[in-house]
């Protein structure tokens, strides 16, 4: 992923019939103090929603489905329109944070890794959190930060005895390590090793996401492996694990099994571990809690960004890079047999860059956001809310945001490489 500022984009949108036409309203900015004398900040905006689609938009394909699924009501959308008026508030500032992840069995708090290797703690109140004192965990003398490279994800076991980190070593290689997690704290001298993968020629295309799916499995996204148009080909390469999403059952002593119904177990020359592939950096991505589909933010080279959609339990979908760049031929190749397209688009032209996929709204804080798909890009900064592939800019800007994450309650956070972490709630 490209976390600096790169060259411009600009949105493109894609409609299906049914869809909620979003317009954005003047964005806000509103400062407020608390008793403890500190200030939180919160940035504010409007999401109009009417029923139809919007004006002028093309339609988008549907969710990538081995069966057909019945298509999304229209989030967002109140009989005879409305306005849903949400803002991003500071929560705490930290340094660099770069993913979010949550315990089971601590519903009040979260926790942030930084991508200069520490892990930390936020106990959560109201309109603010407090940052425990003490690191859960300390890595920043094993691992390599330059350009795209850090602790670069986490995600707890269902049992929360177990954190998963991936981050890239000193010799820049990939590793997935799980380390035993007691009393607030996790090992980092009693780590374990689930997998490396060696990432010798460039530092830039990592990947990073961790997430246990609706069906109890570790995914881990990996990126292409860098340097400009995938110059080895390992996204369109099934006998490599880079480019792809990968799905394996994690041991805490180390190691891991491939699940037997993953899409290429058994087929010569492929790689059991792979459940999705054709991506070129597929940095943030996530499962829709309500119905378990698979929303993918995957990075761009020089022109488009895209954010992919696929049914629940939907597997082996090959997005085409590097023969396409979004919706678009890349260098003149051809689409791959059964690739498909992006849901949405995003061409460099209007300041976005390096695309941030997030979530789906499924809190109860702003009802009316409720099924609407919430992403951004690490330049513009722009909160784009999406509805049935219409995407709109709502009004709210973070400066660099790298990273989007869903608490034990289903509200949203965003965080920003410089420092701060926002928690997305409903404005008055």
């Amino acid at each position: 992923m490209k976390l600096r500022v790169a060259v411009a984009l600009a949105l493109v949108l894609a409609a299906c019939g049914g869809g909620g036409n979003h317009k954005v309203a003047t964005r806000k900015h509103t400062t407020t103090t608390r008793g403890d004398d500190t200030t939180s900040t919160s940035v504010a905006g409007d999401l109009t929603t009417t029923t139809g689609a919007a004006p002028g938009a093309t339609t988008a394909r549907p969710p990538a489905s081995s069966t057909s699924h019945p298509a999304s009501s229209s989030p967002g959308t109140t009989s005879g329109g409305g306005v849903v008026k949400f803002k991003a508030t500071q929560m705490a500032k930290l340094t660099r944070p770069i993913a979010l992840a949550v315990r089971p069995g601590e519903p009040t708090n979260v926790y942030i890794a930084q991508k200069g290797g520490i892990v930390t703690r936020l106990r959560v109140g109201a309109s603010s959190a407090s940052v425990d004192p003490i690191d859960v965990v300390n890595l920043s003398d094993r691992i390599s930060t330059s350009d795209e490279q850090g602790l670069l994800g986490m995600a707890f076991s269902k049992d929360g005895n177990t954190l998963y980190l991936d981050y890239t070593d000193v010799n820049g290689a990939t590793q997935i390590v799980a380390y035993p997690y007691a009393a607030g704290r996790a090992s980092a001298d009693n780590g374990k090793t689930i997998l490396a993968i060696p990432h010798p020629q460039y530092a830039n295309h990592n990947a990073g996401q961790l997430t246990f799916g609706p069906d109890g499995y570790l995914y881990i996204g990996t990126g292409d492996g860098g340097g400009a148009g995938d110059p080895f080909g390992n996204a369109q390469n099934l006998g490599s694990l880079r480019g792809k999403i990968l799905r394996v059952a994690p041991s805490p002593s180390g190691g891991y099994s491939v699940p037997g119904d993953n899409p290429f177990v058994g087929r010569q020359g492929a790689k059991g571990e792979i459940w999705q592939w054709g991506l070129r950096n597929p940095w943030r991505w996530s499962f829709d809690r309500a119905n378990g589909e698979q929303w993918i933010g995957d990075v761009g080279q020089n022109q488009y960004e895209e954010i992919d959609h696929v049914g629940a339990g939907v597997r082996g979908v090959n997005f085409g890079w590097n023969k396409r760049e979004g919706k678009h031929a890349y260098n003149g190749g051809a689409m791959p047999p059964g690739a498909v397209d992006p849901e949405i688009e995003v061409s460099h032209g209007n300041g976005s860059c390096a695309i941030v996929g997030g979530y789906v709204y499924r809190g109860t804080a702003i009802p009316g956001l409720a099924g609407t798909y919430l992403f951004s890009d690490n330049c513009r900064g722009q909160i784009v809310a999406a509805v049935g592939g219409v995407a709109r800019d709502v009004g709210v800007t973070i400066s660099q945001p790298s990273s989007f994450g869903e608490d034990s309650s289903g509200e949203l956070w965003v965080l920003s490489l410089s420092g701060p972490v926002y928690r997305f709630g409903r404005a008055s």
